[in-house]
């Protein structure tokens, strides 16, 4: 597979929304953002040599929609906590400010239309990665977007059969130079509902953000 030149850290100077020529998307409830969603964005940004990484909280997503999730206030405030420090990343509302429920597949469509000059690469786990086919129109994702995958323990794509499914789609990946970290949101408010701590799994902005509103905090509501 075709591996990009690598790229300095904070190399370039922050690109003008008209000169994004690529442009990371990494989707997800962010219920709450970790520490594998950064180093998913950072890898792919200077892996790839991305100009702009768009972090896109899900505002309704179908595949989650029996399980109550933070507002959509407090989950964009625990974006912009988790990525201010870094001038590449950026929050993007597509998702928030519409009606859902939501689709990837979708969701590319409106980035591109509002970045027309950019080649959209969709950050993403091994784990999604192998359940691609349950996706809304999983060759209109690869169509639209490069996949940039970072391995997840325990989750192996079968290459074989999304090359049947989706013939070239080998062709649209990139394999992330990433550590394997084993971090999922649901774990994080497991730990959180039971008093445990969050601690280095998380952004400490995050982590003061969470304990100053009580997120998934039961026992101090």
């Amino acid at each position: 597979m075709l591996r990009e030149p690598m790229m300095g850290e904070n190399s370039q100077p922050e690109p003008a929304a008209g000169c994004i020529r690529r442009l990371g998307v990494i989707g997800g409830t962010f219920d709450p953002p970790h520490y594998a969603h950064l180093v998913l964005a950072e890898t792919a940004r200077v892996q790839l040599g991305l100009d702009c990484v768009l972090f896109v909280p899900a505002g309704q997503p179908p595949h989650k929609s029996g399980r109550p999730l933070a507002s959509a206030a407090d989950r964009a405030a625990l974006v912009e906590a988790a990525i201010a420090d870094n001038p590449a990343f950026r929050l993007s509302r597509v998702d928030l400010d519409r009606p859902g429920p939501h689709f990837t597949v979708e969701t590319l469509a409106l980035l591109q239309a509002q970045n027309p000059t950019a080649e959209l690469y969709l950050l993403i786990g091994g784990d999604s990665l192998a359940e691609l086919h349950h996706w809304r129109d999983p060759a209109g994702v690869v169509r639209q977007a490069r996949l940039a995958v970072m391995p997840r323990p325990g989750w192996h794509a079968d290459m074989d059969a999304l090359e049947r499914l989706h013939p070239g789609i080998g062709a649209r990946i990139t394999w992330l130079d990433a550590p394997a970290l084993d971090l999922s949101s649901t774990d994080l408010r497991r730990r959180l509902h039971a008093g445990l701590p969050v601690r280095y799994l998380v952004p400490p902005a995050v982590e003061a953000y969470l304990r100053e509103h009580a997120l998934h905090m039961e026992a101090d509501r």
